[in-house]
């Protein structure tokens, strides 16, 4: 990271913006640009979770690749200013990336659907046989991630 005085290290402030945050990028090999996505998630222990349709570009790119990269960032609010030099956004955010695995069994899925639910709401949820074979799951190993603030003391 070029900018070491926005570098975020502690491990524990890491998760909590994985934890807090709602949306998550995800960036795949594709030819010929990159593909992108932004999907709901949830974090657990190193792990990123998410759900699709059962088909389309994004499976077809974890299948050939089985890696990507992601993105989390949590906006911590507007700073405006007189000039437009001053306005800035305070924010932290994680980059990383990792590992994709499909999860195959109605248990697996179910495990990483309720990692993604518990990440917005503290509720329990059931998922029907029916929607569990019509969904796709997966899960993102993290290898790496780095984490940077900016504007957090304005």
């Amino acid at each position: 990271m070029r900018r070491k005085d926005k570098a975020m290290t502690e491990q524990g402030e890491i998760e909590k913006i994985l934890r807090e945050g709602t949306v998550c990028q995800l960036a795949f090999t594709a030819d010929p640009v990159p593909y992108i996505v932004t999907l709901n998630y949830g974090y657990d222990d190193g792990v990123l979770y998410f759900h699709a349709a059962a088909e389309g570009r994004k499976l077809d790119l974890i299948r050939q690749y089985g890696q990507a990269a992601f993105t989390v960032v949590f906006d911590r609010g507007l700073i405006t200013g007189e000039l437009a030099c001053d306005w800035s956004i305070r924010y932290q955010s994680v980059v990383g990336s990792g590992t994709i695995v499909l999860l195959e069994s109605a248990e697996e899925k179910r495990l990483g659907l309720d990692r993604m639910m518990a990440h917005y709401s503290e509720a329990d949820f059931s998922y029907s046989d029916k929607m569990i074979q019509a969904t796709a799951v997966f899960k993102l190993v993290i290898g790496e991630m780095t984490a940077k603030q900016s504007n957090m003391d304005s």
